[in-house]
């Protein structure tokens, strides 16, 4: 008698059995489920550690916990929350596992760098977690790891800096692989002007990702080098001026805002059609709006930083942009309601899903603009006004 060859799927490309099927598969939907599922998981780790947090404010003085272990918490929620959860959320489960669908392609442009990307994500989550449990002590930071501070205390913040600079190099290979995919794979008669929007809003996030994570990494590799070298470019001790940390660390970290609400913009933009029973209103503009977002989203980083001795110039400058961002994310909204008008419209659970994005992300983009004003922020900077808006 003869062996019969294993007989491999579509959904399982490896030949193997068991878990080694799964972490071992380049099939971008395996993929996507790998991420969803990941991300998921580190969703209720953040959960849980929001709820501690919330629970120590709930009355003055000290609840559950002192002011060394809040503040651990704290960073670990933030770090947690923002670079394994939602920043790769998005991209790395529904990018992975809808878009080869939506444009007509049998795989991602470049399968096993997916899986590979997968892999650096899951090794940056466990330098991450590892950081709680050794050295001395989990980060007390916060999660931007603000200089002199996270160049001065003696927690573990070198190996939690690796950690998101590992999952950084994840989120790059990804928006190269949508990238690439997007514009080389895409089926005999998906036009650009075809492309559902959804992917639209892929693509837009991917070209954020790949210029603007890089800069992270630097940023982050000057700190570890700041911590272990003494090179003192931060230390305003050694002639160094930790702003410009701020001015590196934002130039990533504000277009990572569009890395988390670029994909839901494209989801809304797809499924408010569906369950209105009509076509999208003024296609071309969301799908221009998004890339504008992406593009004006980067050039913002600055009022995050109108407290922190800028030129009245700058503050002037930044302020301006950031109200100019604001326009295509009001067109958005404007071609969501114009969709609704005089539609079919079922309310079943993504339509309501969806009809509460838009009150809540107009809530949101509006407490924005009273940020993004100079004379507002000064007053409001570093309160809770702030963290209602972000969150």
């Amino acid at each position: 008698m003869t062996t019969p060859i294993p007989q491999t799927s579509f959904w399982n490309d490896t030949g193997r059995t068991g878990i080694g099927s799964w972490i071992f598969s380049t099939d971008h939907k395996r993929i996507g489920l790998l991420y969803f599922f990941s991300t998921f998981g580190f969703f209720l780790v953040g959960v849980l550690l929001g709820l501690l947090i919330r629970i120590e404010l709930m009355a003055p003085g000290r609840t559950i916990m002192g002011p060394q272990t809040y503040n651990a918490l704290f960073t670990v929620h933030g770090v947690v929350m923002i670079f394994l959860f939602i920043i790769p959320g998005f991209q790395g489960s529904f990018g992975n596992l809808i878009m080869p669908i939506q444009i007509g392609a049998r795989d991602v442009a470049f399968p096993r760098l997916n899986l590979f990307s997968w892999w650096l994500y899951m090794a940056g989550a466990a330098i991450i977690l590892t950081s709680l449990v050794t050295g001395n002590g989990p980060p007390d930071t916060g999660w931007t790891f603000y200089v002199p501070f996270s160049a001065r205390t003696a927690t573990n913040v070198s190996l939690a800096v690796f950690g998101v600079f590992v999952v950084g190099f994840s989120s790059i290979l990804t928006g190269l692989n949508f990238v690439t995919t997007i514009h080389r794979l895409r089926a005999p008669g998906m036009s650009w002007g075809r492309l559902p929007l959804f992917v639209w809003s892929l693509y837009a996030t991917a070209w954020v990702q790949i210029l603007a994570t890089p800069i992270l990494a630097i940023t982050l590799v000057l700190v570890m080098a700041e911590r272990m070298l003494g090179t003192g470019l931060f230390d305003p001790a050694r002639g160094g001026d930790p702003l410009m940390y701020q001015h590196l660390f934002w130039i990533y970290s504000h277009p990572a805002v569009y890395i988390m609400i670029l994909p839901a913009m494209g989801v809304i933009s797809d499924v408010i059609p569906v369950f209105s029973r009509k076509p999208i209103f003024g296609y071309k503009l969301i799908a221009f709006s998004s890339l504008a977002i992406a593009a004006f989203g980067s050039l913002v980083w600055g009022h995050h930083m109108f407290t922190s001795g800028m030129s009245d110039t700058a503050v002037l400058v930044f302020s301006f942009l950031t109200f100019i961002v604001a326009i295509p994310s009001a067109i958005k909204v404007f071609n969501w309601v114009s969709t609704l008008y005089k539609g079919s419209i079922s309310l079943e659970a993504p339509m309501l899903f969806a009809l509460s994005f838009i009150l809540l992300f107009s809530i949101g983009g509006l407490s924005g603009l009273i940020l993004g004003a100079a004379a507002t922020d000064i007053h409001v900077h570093d309160t809770h006004f702030v963290v209602g808006h972000f969150h």
